[in-house]
């Protein structure tokens, strides 16, 4: 069914949870507010930083810039290495590459970022094309760097792509460049979310995710 693969990094291909939570909390006792339980912090994971310090602590725009960088002193340092692929996660990607699919990380994580923590988890040569924000704060949004990818990779057909994401973010985004979205359900998504989202499918498991890639011959 589909040629071209777009995967999030964050709640889809590992789970990011405790060194983005970490580095939040770093960047928010900076500002005098101290969070005792970080899975508060969970609704950081996966939407752009800067948008989340607006809507979920009232930060003004130069506030939340200034977070970001707060944020960035802890992550480059400690939190990139505070995460974990998966389980099913290589296993899937393996199987993908070997029915000659393209695959491709579609992130609103700065992209250098992206590379180093795929590199480190050795992840990276699954993919041919690793994609992301830019450190200055643009192609944050997930619809900019889908089409980023997709351009990158001269991928003309967009009813052969497909996007694999936890979070609405995810799901728009696919929906704003004009190729399906699949959810999964073992990220910081639910079923909810995905589902108004309008979430071509959502799958419980990479099984799952693997049999909505391949098609109903699968």
């Amino acid at each position: 069914m589909y040629d071209t693969i777009l995967f999030d990094l964050d709640g889809t291909l590992i789970d990011s949870g405790e060194g983005i939570t970490n580095s939040v909390a770093y960047a928010l006792k900076k500002y005098g507010i101290t969070v005792s339980d970080k899975t508060q912090l969970y609704q950081f994971i996966g939407p752009p930083l800067h948008e989340s310090f607006q809507k979920f602590y009232g930060f003004s725009e130069e506030e939340s810039k200034r977070a970001v960088e707060i944020y960035r002193k802890y992550y480059c340092s400690k939190g990139i290495f505070e995460n974990y692929v998966y389980e099913g996660i290589e296993t899937l990607l393996k199987r993908l590459l070997e029915a000659k699919k393209a695959l491709l990380v579609a992130t609103s994580k700065p992209e250098v970022f992206a590379r180093k923590i795929l590199e480190y988890l050795k992840l990276a040569d699954y993919f041919s094309g690793i994609y992301g924000a830019n450190l200055d704060g643009s192609r944050t949004k997930k619809a900019e760097v889908i089409s980023y990818a997709l351009m990158s990779q001269k991928v003309t057909d967009v009813s052969k792509a497909v996007m694999v994401g936890d979070r609405e973010h995810d799901i728009l985004g696919a929906k704003k460049v004009g190729i399906d979205g699949i959810g999964v359900l073992f990220g910081y998504g639910n079923y909810e979310e995905l589902y108004y989202a309008k979430a071509d499918k959502i799958a419980k498991d990479t099984e799952e995710v693997f049999s909505f890639i391949m098609g109903p011959h699968v």
